[in-house]
C-alpha cells in the first residue's frame, strides 16, 4: 500500500519503460532524484481492495443482495468503504508528513559557464559545468575536483562514514577527488567538474535499487492464508446445512436462504475494520511518539519483527564527533555530555575538573582550541541545538575545550594567529603560530600519532613517545579517532625556520560519533522482547566494533565481516554475524534478504541515502526525519520525526498490541461463527427444525460483529507484551492453540443455546425466540470477558458497545417492528431475565479459559542472542 517509489527502478514497477523514466526523472533536473507523487486515488483504491479478506467480503455482501436481504449487505458494503478510505487517508497523510521533512536536495549551485559565475537551480547543472563549492554546501552532482584550498566533505549519507574526507584536485596522489551528489561541504572551497546527473549518479544508482513494490506483511500473509480457508469451510459447512434441511423437507427457497445465511454469519466481517481501527489507532500513537506511520500495515509488522538491522552513523549514533578522553603524560580524563553545546563537564579519577585544577589538561585543549579553523552556533530558536561551523572533528575539540572552562575567543583574543602551516593528507598534520602577550610566539600542532609522534616533529624522552604511541594504538582498537597535541615556545619571527620541529608532547584526544542516549536502552529492549540487533554500516570495522560493544550489540570476541569478505564469498553465513562493517548498498541488501530467507521478519532503520535499498527491501524500514535524507525518507515505512530510535521499541509494542486484538477478535467472532453453525447443525436431531432464521442469524451476526468487533481492536497493550519473542512470521493467526480455544468457547455458547431451546421447547414457550436472545447474549458475555485488562475503565468503548448490542438483542424481541421483522415473539420478564443473566456464562467461561489456558508464548525462530 502506498509507498512511492525512486528512480527507474521504481518507475518500470508502475509500467514504465527505462528510458521513460529517465525522462521523466530528467523532466525534474537531470540531477535530481525525486519521488514522483503519481499514484491516482484509483490504484489506491484497488490496491485497499485486493486484500483476500475483502474479497471474501464482497461475495458475502454480493450474495446478500441476491437475496435482498439489503440490510445486511449495506453493513458490509460500509465496513469495506470504511476499511479502504482510512487506509487511503492515512497513506496520503504520511506521504504529506514526509515531504514537510524533505530537506536534501540542493535548491541552487554556483557553476561557471562562459568563463561567467552564475547561480542556477540545482536542477539545471548538467555534464561538464564546472561548480563552486564553498562551506555548507551540498554538492549538486557527482564531480572531480579541479582545485581545492582545505576542501572536506561529509560523505556520511553515501558511504557511512562518520570523519569527513579531504577532498584535492584529480592529480594529488594523497586525497580523493571524487564528489558524489547529494555529499556536503564542511570545510574549505573548491571548484569541481560534473561528471555524473541524475540516474547517472551516484544517488541515481543507489535509487535504481529501490525498484520494486513493498511485499505483503506478515499479518497480511496470515490473513491471506486464513481468508482461504476460511471460505473453503463456509462453503462446505453451508452445504451440509443446506443438504440437511432439505432432507428434512424444509422448502427449498427457505433452505437456500438458511444456508447463505449462515456463510455470511460465519464470515468475520468486523474483522477489516478490527484491523483497520488498530493499525488506526497505532499510527495515532505513533504519531503522538513523533513517528510517522507511511503505510498502515507497517504497525503491525513490527510487531512481528524478530531482527533489527540498524545503521551506525546518525541511527545508533548522534552522527556528529566528540571528544572523549583525553591523555597526558600526567594521567587521564574523560569528557561528558551530549550534542555540540557547552553543557557538560571533564572528569579525572570520577571528579570534575577545570582548567585551574587541571593545567595538564588546560595546555592539551588549549592548543587543540587555537589550532582550529571551526566554529560554534548557538540556537537560533528555542527548539534548536547548537550547530558545528566547519569540521565536525576541530568543533569536537571546542567543545571539550569549553566542558572545561575554556573559552576560544578569550583565547584567540590572548594569543592572535600569526602563521600557520595547512592541514594537508601528506603531513596529516596542523600547525598555527600565534603571538605571545611577551612577545615571543606559541606554535600549536595537532594531528594523526604517526605524524606528531614521529618524523623529528618532538623533542623529549622516547618513552613519553612511546607511552603516547602505545595509548594511541589502543584507543584506535576501541574505535576511537585519535589526535595528538604539541605545543612549543618561540622567540623567532614568523617565517624564521621550520614551525614543526622541537615540540613538546601535550597530549593525545580521542574522538568518537557518541551513541545516541536512548541507543544502549533500545537494544536492551529489543533483547528482551526476543529481537536480534544487527549493526550494518559502511564505518570501518574498528569503529563498527566499538560501537556494538558498547551497546551491548555484540560481544568482544564475535568476529566483525567486513563488505569485502563478502564480495569474496569467505564471510560464511550472513545470518550468524551480528556486525557488518565497509558496507556497499548492494551489500546492505544482500543481509536483509539473507535473514529473511532465513525465516526471519527484519527491521532496517537508517538515515543515508545508501541505507534507502535496504529500507526498501527489509519487512519494515524506518528511516530518521532530520538528519535523514529524502531517500531513506522516502524508502521507508516508518519515519521517526525526532531521530529517537527509543521510538523503535514503542512501535514494536504498538505492532503486538494490534496483532493480540486480532486474535482476540478472531477468538470472539469464531467463537461465535462455530455456535451459530453448530447450533443450526445439531438443533434438528434435538426437535428444532429450524433453530433460526435467516433474519435471526443476520441479525446476530450484526450486533455480536459489528461495534462490539470493532471495540475489541481498540483493547490496550497486554502487560508484559514485550517479554515475549515475535510470533514465527509462518505461524497461522490462528496458530498458537488458537483453534482449539475458539471450538471450546464456539462449542459452549451452542451447548447453552441448545439447552434454552430444548427446555423452552419441552415447556411450550417461544423456544425460537430465547435460542436467538440467548445466542446473541452469551456472545456478547464473551466479547467482555475477552478484555485485555477486565476490572478496569480501560477501553471503554467496548463497554458502551456490548451494552448497545444487547439492548437491541432484547428489542428483537420487544418491539413489535422489529419483532415482525425478524419472526421473534415476545417474552416474559422472567424469561429476559434468564436470558440475559445467562450471557454472564460466556463471560465467566472466557475468563475461565483465560486464566487455565493463557495464550501460549511464541516458540518460533529467534535468533540467538
Amino acid at each position: 500500500m502506498g509507498g512511492e517509489l525512486l528512480g527507474p527502478a521504481a518507475e518500470q514497477a508502475e509500467g514504465l519503460s527505462e528510458p521513460e523514466a529517465a525522462r521523466r526523472l530528467t523532466a525534474h533536473g537531470p540531477n535530481t532524484v525525486v519521488i514522483e507523487q503519481t499514484t491516482p486515488v484509483w490504484r489506491r483504491v484497488l490496491r485497499q481492495l485486493r486484500d483476500p479478506l475483502i474479497l471474501v467480503l464482497l461475495a458475502a455482501a454480493v450474495l446478500t443482495l441476491a437475496t435482498a436481504d439489503f440490510p445486511d449487505a449495506a453493513v458490509i458494503l460500509l465496513v469495506i468503504v470504511v476499511n479502504t478510505t482510512v487506509g487511503v487517508v492515512q497513506e496520503v497523510r504520511a506521504e504529506q508528513a514526509v515531504a514537510a521533512l524533505s530537506a536534501m536536495s540542493a535548491p541552487t549551485a554556483r557553476v561557471v559557464r562562459e568563463g561567467r559565475e552564475r547561480s542556477v537551480p540545482a536542477a539545471e547543472v548538467v555534464p561538464g559545468d564546472v561548480v563552486l563549492l564553498a562551506e555548507g554546501d551540498i554538492v549538486p552532482a557527482d564531480a572531480d575536483v579541479l582545485a581545492a584550498v582545505r576542501l572536506m566533505v561529509d560523505e556520511s549519507a553515501l558511504t557511512g562514514e562518520s570523519v569527513p574526507v579531504e577532498k584535492a584536485a584529480g592529480d594529488d596522489p594523497g586525497a580523493g577527488h571524487a564528489l558524489s551528489a547529494g555529499t556536503v561541504v564542511v570545510r574549505g572551497r573548491g571548484r569541481a567538474r560534473v561528471t555524473g546527473t541524475g540516474v547517472h549518479s551516484a544517488l541515481g544508482r543507489i535509487a535504481g535499487l529501490l525498484g520494486g513494490a513493498p511485499g505483503l506483511t506478515p499479518l497480511q500473509r496470515r490473513l491471506a492464508r486464513f481468508g482461504r480457508t476460511l471460505a473453503a469451510v463456509i462453503v462446505l459447512l453451508s452445504a451440509v446445512v443446506l443438504a440437511l434441511g432439505l432432507a428434512r423437507g424444509q422448502p427449498v427457497e427457505l433452505m437456500v436462504v438458511a444456508a447463505i445465511s449462515l456463510a455470511v454469519a460465519a464470515v468475520p466481517e468486523s474483522l477489516p475494520a478490527v484491523i483497520t481501527l488498530s493499525l488506526a489507532l497505532g499510527a495515532r500513537r505513533m504519531a503522538d511518539r513523533r513517528g510517522i506511520v507511511r503505510r498502515l500495515p507497517a504497525v503491525e509488522t513490527l510487531g512481528s519483527v524478530s531482527v533489527l538491522a540498524t545503521d551506525k552513523t546518525g541511527t545508533l549514533t548522534e552522527g556528529r564527533m566528540a571528544a572523549e578522553r583525553l591523555w597526558t603524560p600526567a594521567g587521564e580524563a574523560t569528557v561528558t555530555g551530549t550534542g555540540y553545546q557547552p553543557a557538560g563537564e571533564v572528569l579525572r579519577g570520577g571528579r570534575p575538573v577545570t582548567a585551574e585544577r587541571a593545567p595538564d589538561l588546560s595546555a592539551l585543549l588549549t592548543a587543540a582550541m587555537l589550532c582550529n579553523d571551526a566554529g560554534l552556533q548557538p540556537p537560533r530558536e528555542a527548539d534548536t541545538a547548537w550547530q558545528a561551523l566547519g569540521d565536525p572533528t576541530e568543533a569536537a575539540l571546542l567543545v571539550a575545550g569549553g566542558r572545561l572552562g575554556l573559552v576560544k575567543a578569550a583565547l584567540e583574543s590572548e594569543l592572535p594567529r600569526v602563521d600557520e602551516v595547512p592541514f594537508d593528507s601528506t603531513r596529516k598534520r596542523m600547525t598555527t603560530v600565534h603571538r605571545a602577550p611577551d612577545g615571543g610566539l606559541y606554535v600549536a600542532c595537532k594531528g594523526a600519532p604517526e605524524a606528531v609522534l614521529g618524523g623529528g616533529v618532538l623533542d623529549g624522552a622516547p618513552e613519553a613517545r612511546a607511552r603516547a604511541a602505545a595509548e594511541a594504538e589502543r584507543w584506535a582498537r576501541e574505535g576511537f579517532r585519535v589526535l595528538a597535541v604539541a605545543t612549543a615556545r618561540r622567540t623567532e619571527g614568523p617565517g624564521s625556520g621550520t614551525w614543526e620541529t622541537g615540540l613538546e608532547l601535550q597530549g593525545l584526544i580521542g574522538i568518537v560519533d557518541p551513541p545516541r542516549e536512548a541507543s544502549a536502552a533500545t537494544i536492551a529492549a529489543c533483547r528482551r522482547a526476543g529481537i536480534a540487533p544487527v549493526l550494518i554500516t559502511g564505518d570501518h570495522p574498528l569503529t563498527a566494533g566499538a560501537v556494538a560493544r558498547r551497546l551491548g550489540i555484540t560481544a568482544p570476541e564475535e568476529r566483525i565481516v567486513t563488505g569485502q569478505q563478502i564480495r569474496e564469498g569467505t564471510a560464511g553465513g550472513l545470518t550468524g554475524v551480528r556486525v557488518f562493517a565497509r558496507t556497499s548498498p548492494e551489500q546492505k541488501l544482500d543481509i536483509v534478504q539473507a535473514w529473511r530467507t532465513a525465516g526471519h521478519v527484519v527491521a532496517m532503520t537508517g538515515d543515508g541515502v545508501n541505507d534507502g535499498p535496504a529500507l526498501r527491501r527489509a519487512d519494515i524500514g524506518v528511516a530518521m526525519g532530520r538528519r535523514g535524507t529524502e531517500v531513506a525518507r522516502q524508502a521507508a515505512d516508518l519515519v521517526l520525526a525526532d531521530d529517537d530510535l527509543g521510538t523503535v521499541v514503542s512501535a514494536v509494542e504498538e505492532g503486538r498490541r494490534v496483532y493480540a486484538n486480532v486474535r482476540r477478535f478472531l477468538l470472539y467472532g469464531l467463537a461465535g461463527g462455530t455456535a451459530e453453525i453448530l447450533v443450526m447443525l445439531l438443533g434438528p436431531f434435538l426437535g428444532m427444525p429450524l433453530p433460526l432464521l435467516p433474519a435471526q442469524i443476520l441479525w446476530i451476526n450484526l450486533l455480536t460483529h459489528g461495534l462490539p468487533g470493532v471495540a475489541l481492536g481498540a483493547e490496550p497493550v497486554d502487560p508484559g507484551v514485550m517479554r515475549h519473542p515475535p510470533r514465527p512470521s509462518e505461524e497461522s493467526v490462528l496458530g498458537a492453540g488458537l483453534v482449539p480455544r475458539i471450538l471450546v468457547m464456539g462449542t459452549l455458547v451452542a451447548a447453552v443455546t441448545l439447552v434454552i431451546g430444548v427446555w423452552a421447547r419441552h415447556t411450550d414457550r417461544p423456544w425460537q425466540s430465547l435460542v436467538f436472545l440467548v445466542l446473541g447474549a452469551t456472545q456478547l458475555g464473551v466479547a467482555l470477558g475477552s478484555r485485555a485488562r477486565p476490572g478496569t475503565t480501560a477501553n471503554p468503548f467496548l463497554l458502551v458497545a456490548v451494552a448497545g448490542a444487547l439492548a437491541l438483542q432484547v428489542a428483537g424481541v420487544l418491539l413489535p417492528p422489529l419483532r415482525h421483522l425478524l419472526g421473534t415473539e415476545a417474552l416474559t420478564v422472567p424469561e429476559l431475565l434468564l436470558a440475559c443473566a445467562l450471557s454472564g456464562v460466556g463471560h465467566v467461561a472466557m475468563r475461565m479459559q483465560t486464566r487455565f489456558h493463557p495464550e501460549r508464548p511464541p516458540t518460533g525462530p529467534v535468533p540467538a542472542q
